[in-house]
């Protein structure tokens, strides 16, 4: 919590929001716990609008990370209180500055949080993730013409977010949000957020043919001013292929350019039958790339869950918890299966001994595969009991 208002505070200060009532030391006892307290102190608390919000409220600010994080510490009963995530909300807006967030912004007419179900906008997700308030998941600034630009994430973060919006096609997570610093992400659903994560860092080191795609992409999204509809121009496309050095054949390249706009998925099946000589990526062995983790998922808010005793007896009502789910990963090399095919087989259509190559198991799904895949391009995910849950 204190790195995140440090973050929205431009590392210099930390705006830390308290109520009235809750001024004095949160103490508990065993009779009575520090969050009952809060709870009693809360009970005749009545805020209709935003002026009697600024009555109650209490503005700390901190340039020191120690004194932040004690009075963060202090506070946490009241930060687990009904009012806990607008205290925090408050917190790191006024750590960035009212002005700033609004100049973040793309339209500052719109509200950050919105009705009626009080769902956080991109602003805040973004804000609390990057320390700017930006209405988008791209990287960097996309240029709409007629001197007008829109923001998006301009930093690499320490979290990461992915969302199933991008698996059906109504948006594009840059490498800012999808590659963080720890291999941690939000994950946006139509209404709620979870949490995924890995407990190695390793799940984020790229291979020889992760490394060069990401080179690629980079170059290519660049070139992209279709708002992250993964096509480019005939002029961007010619500079992507000077940037990354790819040679392209000739008829490819006519084959390509003949529409008038270049698509990244054609672009990519070019490239993995292209010899690494020219600048592409094609793997004739098939096992280039491959990868196995774990990550786990974990949803906050209350599932049914039913043990086998319940199972068997179907007289009790499921238990209801949060739910934090295992799932084994298994992202296959990016070969073509026509490609993979000719090359794994011999004459008589049998694997050669030169080549082995293990399948995966065979695949669960649920929404939160489609965002996986979203950062794994065709990964594979198994689990145990009922399926992860984001929503």
């Amino acid at each position: 919590m204190s790195e995140i208002l440090f973050l929205c505070g431009s590392n210099e200060k930390a705006v830390i929001t308290s109520l009235n009532v809750l001024d004095g030391d949160i103490e508990g006892s065993v009779e009575c716990p520090a969050d009952e307290v809060i709870a009693k102190a809360l009970e005749d608390l009545s805020i209709d609008s935003g002026s009697d919000l600024q009555k109650v409220l209490r503005v700390h600010t901190y340039t020191s990370r120690s004194s932040a994080f004690q009075k963060l510490q202090a506070m946490l009963p009241a930060f687990r209180s009904r009012m806990g995530a607008l205290l925090f909300l408050i917190s790191a807006l006024l750590s960035r500055g009212l002005e700033n967030v609004q100049a973040d912004r793309d339209d500052p007419s719109q509200p950050l949080v919105t009705a009626p179900f009080g769902h956080a906008s991109q602003e805040i997700v973004n804000l609390l993730l990057s320390g700017n308030a930006a209405a988008n998941v791209f990287d960097g600034k996309m240029d709409l013409g007629g001197g007008m630009f829109v923001n998006g994430i301009s930093t690499p973060v320490e979290v990461g977010f992915l969302t199933l919006l991008e698996s059906l096609n109504f948006c594009k997570v840059g490498q800012y949000l999808k590659c963080p610093r720890w291999p941690i992400w939000v994950v946006g659903s139509e209404s709620h957020y979870t949490v995924l994560f890995a407990l190695d860092t390793k799940v984020q080191d790229e291979n020889e043919l992760e490394s060069r795609e990401s080179q690629i992409r980079r170059a290519f999204d660049a070139q992209d001013q279709s708002g992250g509809g993964g096509f480019i121009s005939v002029e961007g496309f010619h500079q992507v292929l000077k940037e990354t050095n790819i040679n392209l054949p000739s008829e490819k390249l006519e084959h390509l350019c003949g529409t008038g706009f270049i698509v990244w998925s054609e672009f990519w099946q070019v490239l993995l039958d292209l010899d690494k000589s020219l600048g592409g990526v094609k793997d004739s062995t098939g096992l280039m790339g491959k990868k196995v983790f774990d990550l786990y998922h974990f949803n906050g808010i209350a599932k049914s869950i039913v043990n086998g005793s319940q199972a068997l007896s179907g007289t009790e009502n499921p238990i209801q918890r949060p739910r934090l789910t295992k799932l084994r990963v298994s992202v296959p090399p990016r070969w073509t299966p026509e490609e993979f095919m000719a090359d794994a087989s011999g004459p008589s259509g049998e694997k050669q001994n030169s080549v082995e190559v293990s399948k995966p198991e065979p695949p669960q799904h649920a929404p939160l595969v489609d965002c996986i895949r979203t950062r794994w391009n065709r990964a594979v995910c198994n689990w145990e009991g009922d399926a992860p849950s984001i929503v």
